[in-house]
């Protein structure tokens, strides 16, 4: 860089030899460019309005999306919760299996776990399916024999015990058909 004062790169070459007019130069600054300015007015009534029921319009909807996200926000934390408690009770068939099994072979001490363990749960939504006479329904019952009869399909005999668990079927029951 240069040893000249940072002021001297800035003269224009064209201007470097000619005198400063002060005069001219504040007369210039004074006088407004008439010329292409046009003056601003501020906006009527009429556009205020029109912009403030857009900003209305808005603020409306973005409060309506944001109750639907909430809702569907709640909904899903619902069935979030609903599909763990199932899972619990769904580990917990084969318990009510193993107690069944055993009163089947005579144990009779198992009966208040089985019975206390069921009514807990059937307090909290559980239902047995395992209705014998009742029509069979391919979404609740799984048919593993099928006998000859006359008529509608209906349950001879429970195999092994389905559950529902708040109507959403956790394990189809496996029975015997007849018809």
């Amino acid at each position: 860089m240069s040893d000249q004062p940072i002021a001297d790169d800035l003269v224009d070459e064209e201007s470097a030899g000619a005198p400063i007019d002060a005069e001219a130069d504040l007369q210039t600054e004074e006088q407004p460019e008439q010329v292409g300015e046009a003056e601003e007015l501020p906006p009527s009534v009429e556009e205020l309005l029109t912009q403030r029921d857009g900003f209305l319009n808005d603020l409306q909807r973005v409060t309506a999306e944001f109750a639907n996200y909430r809702r569907k926000a709640a909904e899903r934390q619902q069935e979030r919760e609903a599909a763990a408690e199932a899972g619990i009770v769904e580990k917990m068939l084969p318990v009510l299996d193993a107690c069944e099994a055993a009163v089947a072979q005579g144990v009779e001490d198992v009966i208040p776990i089985r019975d206390a363990l069921y009514g807990v749960l059937e307090k909290e939504g559980l239902a047995r399916l395992d209705d014998p006479g009742a029509p069979f329904d391919p979404n609740c019952h799984e048919a593993v024999v099928h006998e000859p009869g006359d008529g509608e399909a209906v349950i001879a005999e429970v195999l092994r015990a389905g559950y529902q668990w708040n109507s959403r079927v956790l394990r189809p029951a496996m029975v015997k058909v007849k018809g």
